[in-house]
């Protein structure tokens, strides 16, 4: 079991990898509707199967993250006092969304998870383009952006980095520099989101054997193997390959998929 697991989930970890750096998208958006289509053929409870895909899916980001943060760092993309003015409410917001996310049901979580996509989906789908339009708000207003960044990303699964980049867009900051700020703080939402399911799950019963708490580790290794490894391969395929044509058939193909989750 333990085997399958594994490599069953390389296999979702070489498609997520790719696509990420092929199409520029977080991996969480294609790892957490795998494992909830894929779970549940290995035997584990329906009925824990949205929140383990979640918290796995933050887990694996942890280590995905990590060397493009530093390597975004390292390029001076991280305009540290924005990054951590957001990264303290992130935080926070990280560790709200799993506790929230304990407390709903399985199908409500769903509906939230998949309405999200759909709306994530379409903004890549439609190519909208935010225009720079507004100086950068307040402290009150940035601590606002990262706790609903961290919040609505941890009750996901993603980085946040599609909820991210286009606000700080909105709000005249570089993309150069709104992607590297997206790439620090979804490891926070990350480290910190996967820390909140730990704790919630932690109590709960019938969880797979290799849980901790809502952190499915076999899922977890084999994700992890596989995705940083094909990352690299997506980013070289990206100057051959008609990359605006791809991201719209995926978001369709996402769209697709987020619809059939809801009257699933």
């Amino acid at each position: 079991m333990f085997i399958t697991v594994v490599i069953s989930c390389a296999l979702i970890g070489c498609l997520a990898g790719f696509l990420a750096g092929l199409l520029g998208i977080g991996g969480g958006l294609v790892i957490v509707p795998a494992l909830v289509y894929l779970l549940p053929l290995l035997g584990v409870n329906t009925e824990l199967v949205m929140p383990i895909s979640i918290a796995t899916s933050l887990a694996s980001i942890i280590f995905t993250s990590t060397s493009a943060s530093f390597a975004h760092h390292k390029n001076s993309n991280i305009p540290w006092p924005l990054a951590k003015q957001l990264m303290v409410m992130i935080a926070f917001g990280a560790i709200s969304g799993a506790y929230v996310a304990d407390s709903l049901s399985t199908e409500f979580l769903t509906y939230i998870f998949a309405t999200a996509v759909i709306i994530l989906a379409s903004y890549m789908l439609f190519s909208i383009r935010i225009q720079k339009s507004k100086p950068l708000p307040g402290n009150n207003i940035v601590r606002i952006i990262g706790f609903g960044t961290g919040y609505i990303s941890s009750m996901m699964g993603i980085a946040g980095g599609a909820i991210l980049v286009p606000l700080l867009s909105y709000y005249s900051v570089s993309i150069r520099h709104a992607i590297g700020t997206a790439t620090i703080c979804g490891l926070v939402v990350a480290f910190f989101g996967a820390i909140g399911f730990v704790i919630t799950g932690l109590d709960q019963t019938g969880l797979p054997k290799w849980s901790l708490g809502y952190i499915y580790l076999p899922a977890l290794l084999g994700i992890v193997l596989t995705s940083s490894l094909f990352a690299p391969y997506g980013v070289k395929m990206a100057g051959r390959l008609p990359v605006r044509y791809l991201q719209r058939m995926f978001a369709g193909f996402l769209i697709l998929v987020a619809i059939r989750m809801i009257f699933r």
